[in-house]
């Protein structure tokens, strides 16, 4: 009886939670969000807000994750007003703290996955810790250790799952059995906070599908 015990608790511990992604579960920072049908599907849409320059994501009400994985589909395209240097950015911030002032954040450029140029391709993935590690001072410090390569379609659905544990993250892409992106020194810490959808400069994002297992 003890073992049964101890089993239905760690069952209950480790169930996945679909994360709705209803308007009135959101908390807008610097963005405007709208249900869609994009490509055959249900999605949120996520667009910036022109009147701020904020970090621009959508926090999940309610939500504080620590250590597990995330599992999310994302598409992101460049808007019809986006400059040249829009890449389609789009991603998940995770242990959000302070109002979203700080976050661990991952995300992709759908548009940089098959450019021409190698050096586009190898900048398809990014890690950055919001303030204190943006992704330029990162990669001015650091090359290629928190960036890498990984094939994006610009508009396509793609499947992001982050494993989290502690000070590191493992990305994996479209559902690959090896990650893409591995980073072993978190900046913010062993901490804990808010679960963010985010968007970058000129990106029409669109998210469905957010579930979150919390590690026990």
């Amino acid at each position: 009886m003890y073992r049964l015990a101890l089993l239905l608790v760690f069952c209950a511990v480790v169930r996945a939670e679909e994360i709705p992604l209803s308007l009135s579960r959101l908390d807008l920072r610097h963005v405007r969000a709208e249900t869609v049908t994009y490509r055959d599907l249900p999605a949120l849409k996520l667009t910036g807000d022109s009147a701020d320059t904020g970090e621009t994501m959508a926090i999940i009400k309610g939500l504080v994750f620590r250590d597990g994985t995330i599992n999310l589909d994302v598409a992101g395209v460049p808007s019809q007003t986006a400059e040249a240097q829009a890449r389609g950015f789009i991603g998940v911030a995770f242990r959000a703290s302070g109002g979203a002032a700080r976050f661990e954040n991952i995300y992709i450029r759908p548009t940089n996955g098959r450019a021409d140029d190698q050096l586009r391709r190898n900048h398809s993935v990014q890690y950055e810790s919001v303030p204190d590690f943006p992704w330029f001072r990162l990669r001015k410090e650091s090359p290629g250790v928190y960036e890498t390569y990984t094939d994006l379609a610009v508009g396509e659905w793609t499947h992001l799952r982050l494993e989290v544990h502690g000070t590191s993250v493992e990305l994996y892409v479209n559902r690959t059995a090896q990650p893409c992106l591995i980073v072993h020194d978190l900046k913010l810490g062993d901490s804990a906070g808010g679960i963010g959808l985010w968007i970058g400069p000129g990106t029409e994002g669109y998210f469905r599908e957010l579930t979150v297992t919390p590690k026990p």
